[in-house]
């Protein structure tokens, strides 16, 4: 079959009306292609079946994202097997979760842990969000309080990462269990601190009071490109990590011997 080019492209293309929302916790779920599509150009197999909802896998199958928006409640399920050093953990965001903010976490599941000391709480204090410890919990708010981030412990011992953003039935909550890794949960927090705006389509943006919003006329070339830029990113990230990888000497290579040496029998 013969291909035709989409006549929304290129220079006869229309611009679009779409619109900037802040706070982002409260922009509603977005799209999922931002996070899939990423992960997929960083080398993870998409084990999603033909209109299912969404199963990615890690290279080393050691981490399964899903994302069912026909279940109830719904959302995000992330796994991790123990394997190593490191414990079984998941994460449940709901499925209202800004895209952005999940892809916090998922970005950071495809690259290499920095050998800082990661700090849940830091990228919130740096945007003025209050935080109060009391004992072994905390709990940091957001200044207009509409969003938060809380470890607490329940009343049988057991501890967990508790977030969200909240607004007259507007919103959705995340939970982490204690052996999530702490560089995963302090990506996740940056991008739900990030004071900046994130896009969605007219007929997308969500009822609010407490969200502020700017129209802008978008080309589709133009999302477009910024799509790409992201997954160019991606591969780019993955490519370097491979041949980095088939770059290590191997570390059973047997010992060099020279040409024409004798071997010594015993």
């Amino acid at each position: 079959m013969k291909k035709t080019q989409w006549q929304g492209w290129g220079p006869g293309e229309q611009a679009e009306q779409h619109y900037l929302v802040q706070p982002r916790a409260l922009a509603g779920g977005g799209d999922v292609r931002h996070v899939s599509e990423f992960l997929r150009a960083s080398g993870w197999r998409d084990k999603s079946k033909a209109g299912g909802p969404l199963h990615m896998e890690s290279p080393d199958r050691t981490v399964r994202i899903a994302y069912d928006p026909y279940a109830l409640p719904g959302g995000w399920t992330i796994h991790s097997r123990a394997g190593g050093a490191i414990s079984e953990w998941s994460a449940h965001l709901g499925r209202q979760t800004p895209v952005e903010i999940v892809a916090g976490l998922t970005d950071a599941l495809t690259r290499p842990r920095t050998a800082h000391a990661p700090n849940v709480w830091a990228p919130l204090q740096e945007q003025n969000w209050h935080t109060r410890f009391e004992g072994p919990d905390c709990l940091a708010t957001s200044p207009d309080g509409t969003a938060w981030m809380q470890y607490r412990h329940s009343p049988d011992g057991a501890a967990m990462w508790w977030t969200g953003a909240q607004d007259n039935g507007n919103g959705w909550t995340a939970s982490f269990t204690p052996t999530t890794p702490i560089h995963l949960v302090q990506a996740f927090s940056a991008e739900l601190a990030s004071p900046d705006p994130v896009m969605r389509p007219r007929g997308r943006v969500p009822a609010s009071a407490r969200i502020r919003t700017w129209s802008v006329s978008v080309m589709p070339s133009q999302l477009r490109a910024w799509q790409q830029a992201r997954i160019t990113a991606a591969r780019a990230a993955a490519w370097a990590r491979n041949s980095a990888q088939s770059a290590r000497p191997r570390a059973n290579a047997r010992p060099y011997t020279p040409a024409g040496r004798a071997r010594t029998r015993r």
